[in-house]
């Protein structure tokens, strides 16, 4: 992605990040995640491509806003407008802005057409690790054993390595062979997107992602992987006969083993975030008397660089005071 277009899909996530920071605390979650889609979809319409939703609020009967396979953009349907496959998620952890807690953040991730999974929503089992890792582990690996290559990757301690599980009953037996390992765990309420890019980030406190969360939030963690390298191994959980058929008219074999390769094949991928609430990478949005302040992180898989962009929207012209 050139520039100034990475630069304009940072400005959707910061949108968002602020519309949906007016609610927290206020403990309605679905009027956060309103508050983020209607931002996000408002200023995408804003952007110079020709976009389509990939990965969104849901199917369209289910979704007014940003559903899959929406087309956005100033040349929607324009064949003159960069074609770009879009994935979402407007508010990744509406729970968290609801209560005001730490790691929510707004997403946006972009890539040539077909560079990104169409992935239905349904439950992915992920073990997320970071780039020293990403040869020594596989999904199919008992939890002790990936724990302890995890741990000789990065010459530690097993006890010094911090496993990310989100915290539900079906991660029961998980957390339990985890904690028979000696290793620590941090128990996650919501954001296993937010933990997934923590993972593969130095000095974040967190070694490994475990456990089975939502397919949309594994595609978006394997852009950001193809970015800024570690690996995600994954694979599809159908619940039913009906979510194996819908993954099946999708040319998706559940029993296949999903990387970022294939979660995320495109040759041009752009992820964008902005935080929503303070995270351990990304600070929340801040409101002044003036001006309200962002803090976003941008990369591309095709430069050697990640960008954190620190951004002030003044509330008024001519009132630009300089803040530390």
């Amino acid at each position: 992605m050139e520039h100034r277009l990475s630069m304009d899909m940072v400005k959707v996530c910061e949108l968002a990040a602020i519309e949906s920071a007016k609610t927290m605390g206020f403990g309605d979650r679905k009027k956060s995640d309103k508050a983020a889609v209607e931002a996000m979809r408002t200023q995408l319409e804003k952007v110079d491509i020709n976009g389509t939703i990939v990965i969104g609020e849901g199917e369209r009967d289910k979704a007014p806003m940003l559903f899959i396979g929406e087309k956005v953009g100033k040349g929607k349907n324009n064949p003159d407008f960069p074609e770009i496959d879009i994935a979402v998620d407007p508010l990744e952890g509406t729970n968290l802005v609801a209560t005001g807690s730490n790691n929510a953040i707004t997403v946006l991730a972009g890539s040539e057409k077909g560079g990104l999974l169409y992935a239905p929503d349904i439950y992915l089992d992920k073990l997320v690790v970071g780039p020293s890792s990403a040869e020594s582990v596989h999904i199919d690996m008992e939890v002790k054993d990936i724990i302890k290559a995890v741990a000789k990757a990065l010459d530690r301690k097993v006890n010094d390595i911090v496993v990310s599980i989100l915290d539900r009953e079906r991660h029961h037996n998980l957390i339990e062979k985890v904690r028979q390992t000696d290793a620590r765990i941090q128990l996650i309420s919501d954001g296993d997107l937010s933990a997934g890019i923590a993972a593969v980030v130095r000095g974040s406190g967190i070694h490994i992602v475990m456990g089975s969360g939502g397919a949309p939030e594994g595609v978006l963690c394997a852009a950001a992987l193809k970015c800024i390298g570690g690996q995600i191994y994954s694979r599809f959980l159908p619940k039913d006969a009906s979510q194996k058929e819908r993954l099946k008219s999708m040319g998706i074999d559940h029993d296949n083993v999903f990387t970022k390769e294939t979660l995320a094949p495109g040759n041009n991928i752009l992820f964008a975030a902005t935080g929503v609430t303070n995270g351990s990478i990304l600070k929340g949005v801040r409101f002044f008397g003036d001006g309200i302040r962002t803090n976003s992180i941008l990369m591309t898989n095709l430069e050697h660089r990640i960008q954190f962009i620190d951004t002030i929207h003044f509330r008024e012209k001519g009132k630009m005071p300089i803040w530390l």
